[in-house]
């Protein structure tokens, strides 16, 4: 059985149950996952022992929130080359930071990412939540892929 950890930079919430939600789509297929909010990751060591980091941001502005910046900086160190990737947040108007962050995965920490990242205004919103379930089953093709 795979693990995978979700981490989730909100403000209203609303980022987080996306974050949920791609959780579920992960144990449906039998493997474990688990959310935490960015402010319960202290330091790069939080972010060993998974097959799989998953990070999501809300856009404000046009950008990420801060503490998911700060978090990505400190993941630098984590030595994540290799492991399975993903990006996600919910947003207003511009949806940014998940492009962003999967960017920074991507080319900076250098992961096997999936196809790209979940970008949603909200979750309860043109079927949220089968987006983000299903990008939950997109980590799980990536475990098959690697086992």
């Amino acid at each position: 059985m795979a693990k995978a950890l979700i981490v989730c930079a909100t403000r209203t919430g609303e980022t987080k149950r996306i974050g949920e939600l791609i959780a579920e789509g992960i144990r449906f297929s039998g493997h474990e996952a688990v959310v935490k909010k960015v402010n319960g990751i202290k330091n790069e060591n939080d972010l060993q022992g998974f097959d799989a980091v998953v990070l999501g941001s809300a856009t404000y502005h046009g950008d990420m929130i801060q503490s998911m910046k700060t978090l990505l900086f400190m993941a630098e160190k984590a030595e994540l080359d290799g492991k399975i990737g993903g990006a996600f947040g919910a947003f207003g108007w511009s949806g940014e930071a998940p492009d962003r962050i999967f960017g920074t995965m991507e080319n900076i920490f250098k992961m096997n990412m999936v196809n790209g990242a979940l970008r949603l205004k909200s979750s309860q919103l043109g079927g949220g939540v089968q987006m983000a379930q299903d990008y939950g089953r997109e980590i799980v093709k990536k475990f098959d892929e690697n086992a």
